[in-house]
């Protein structure tokens, strides 16, 4: 049992504890993302020169400053309605949920509940940690919970996150202390989608839900000062009134927004930040001199998207599937990504503890490519790309790629926040679409990260224009039975079909599972680790510098 003492044990002692109860519930286990990599295989690295030195004496009023490469986006704050990796970043600092999984192991740890719940029925009581309170002063309540979750829950409210609750079918409250769950099934992943719930007070949202959105008030072990919309720094200070697991260990965080890869990377040498994530590939040697450099592999994804919608040629599966036999991917992860990705081979990556090799794998042939193009028809198609750094280094090869089978590509890139805007503005706007994408940081079982794309009305019908079809509701059906699986067993077996279907159909399907290459000063940051997440994590990191 998990109490509100946890927060006195080292963390790697208080996660050993959390991580017995997970698996004694029968959560999925996470990615070992905290693991070192393997040097050899040009995964990681540490610099001879500068890197690798040990850090100094941490100082309980020290000041954190980072860079981070994604910009705020067009949604705010709100734990209901956000996505943009900046804010689920900002978020992981500053807002708990009745649990929450640790960024860097992947682990599920009590947070506003005094215990990790498990639902081995269909009725399970959640007890609130004991004095939490909201950055404003007020206290966590019960009816706070009922109402974060409703919330979440009511389809007027269109949140991204009720498609990871499907089974919770009503919260009340018990007492002034305890909420209890009444679920339309049991299943094994409660603990871990309490985590995608954050709870919020009722009050302050009711009272201005936009000024809420643009700084939400949370009960996290850090506040937001600052929301980088003007400033394009995000500030933080310490929230001394916190007292759950995972207290802030600085008195203040900055986070610059800094998008350029060039930008970010002198920011780093230059010691002006402490750490910062997406290094560029072709830079990593570079760093390596100066600081502590690892790339973590995990689901994080480069994916094409096709519009499925009658009307479009993409709805022909040939066409999807030549699109994606023409990619010489191999040159893509080489040129494009300097080695750090893996082609894929499934939905998931090799490394997921759930991965089995779907019944399609792609990889180039292009006469196979030629073939089905030839058999449709399709001559030329639009192809919408975001512009991150990275993917912008893979997409040029794309499109050669495609050219040589024998398709005009109608080339266009814009800014992240541009091409979601343009997607959701009808069926017309778009054939193919690639961007990165990465739900892993919501939680890393294999129900969740499909769920995100083929779940949800916001990418099977305004997005991919799939629902409705035949696949569409194949795959809906296997999710149901999948989350409701009682025996391991029949669980993976069910997420294998969904794998070798998704492989088959391709309404949107992975292209290739990257590395996330971080890069910080381990003089200046005590117990840093990088995560193979989109963003940073400072949760349980201290520094030496002063604010």
């Amino acid at each position: 049992m998990i109490s509100n003492s946890t927060g006195r044990l080292g963390r790697r002692g208080f996660l050993r504890g959390t991580a017995a109860i997970a698996g004694a519930a029968g959560i999925v286990a996470g990615i070992g993302a905290c693991a070192p990599s393997d040097s050899g295989n040009g995964d990681s690295g540490s610099g001879s020169d500068g890197g690798g030195a040990p850090a100094g004496e941490a100082n309980p009023d020290g000041h954190i400053n980072a860079a981070i490469s994604y910009e705020l986006g067009t949604n705010g704050y709100d734990p209901m309605t956000t996505s943009a990796a900046l804010t689920v970043a900002v978020n992981w600092h500053t807002l708990e949920g009745l649990t929450e999984l640790h960024p860097v192991t992947r682990e599920v740890y009590a947070a506003l509940a005094t215990e990790v719940p498990a639902a081995e029925g269909t009725s399970v009581d959640v007890t609130l940690r004991e004095g939490a309170v909201f950055h404003d002063g007020s206290p966590v309540t019960v009816d706070d919970v009922v109402f974060s979750v409703e919330r979440v829950q009511d389809p007027a409210n269109a949140s991204l996150y009720s498609q990871f609750i499907p089974f919770i079918d009503t919260v009340e409250k018990k007492d002034d202390t305890t909420v209890t769950f009444t679920l339309l099934h049991p299943t094994g992943v409660f603990a871990e989608r309490l985590s995608t719930v954050k709870i919020v007070p009722k009050a302050a949202v009711e009272a201005d839900p936009k000024a809420f959105d643009s700084n939400p008030v949370g009960s996290g072990p850090w506040k937001m000062t600052d929301n980088s919309a003007a400033s394009k720094i995000v500030e933080f200070e310490r929230n001394d009134d916190y007292n759950g697991p995972m207290p802030a260990k600085a008195k203040t965080m900055s986070w610059q927004v800094i998008p350029d890869p060039s930008t970010r990377t002198n920011a780093l040498q230059s010691q002006t930040v402490q750490a910062i994530d997406s290094v560029p590939y072709l830079s990593i040697d570079q760093l390596k001199a100066s600081a502590d450099v690892e790339s973590v592999g995990g689901f994080g994804l480069l994916f094409a998207m096709f519009n499925n919608h009658p009307d479009n040629p993409f709805n022909d599966l040939k066409n999807r599937q030549a699109f994606l036999y023409a990619i010489d991917m191999d040159k893509v992860i080489e040129t494009g990504l300097a080695g750090q990705a893996e082609a894929a081979s499934c939905f998931v990556q090799k490394e997921h503890p759930k991965y089995k090799e779907a019944s399609t794998v792609y990889s180039l042939d292009l006469e196979k490519a030629k073939s089905l193009f030839a058999e449709t028809g399709l001559t030329s198609f639009r192809l919408l790309c975001t512009d991150h750094d990275w993917v912008a280094q893979c997409t040029p090869i794309i499109q050669e790629s495609l050219t040589a089978a024998g398709v005009e590509v109608k080339f266009e890139q814009k800014q992240s926040a541009d091409v979601y805007a343009t997607l959701d503005g009808g069926p017309d706007v778009y054939d193919v679409t690639i961007a990165p994408g990465d739900p892993s940081v919501f939680g890393n079982d294999p129900d969740l990260l499909m769920r995100w794309w083929y779940g949800g009305d916001v990418w099977t019908e305004n997005r991919m224009h799939w629902k409705g079809q035949p696949s569409y509701d194949e795959v809906q059906t296997l999710l149901t039975e999948g989350l409701e699986a009682s025996d391991p067993a029949e669980q993976a077996a069910t997420w294998g079909e969904l794998f070798d279907l998704l492989s088959n159909e391709v309404p949107l399907y992975p292209l290739l599972h990257r590395k996330a290459p971080t890069a910080w000063d381990s003089t200046t940051l005590v117990d840093f680790q990088p995560i193979s997440l989109t963003g940073l994590s400072f949760v349980d990191v201290a520094s030496t510098q002063a604010p």
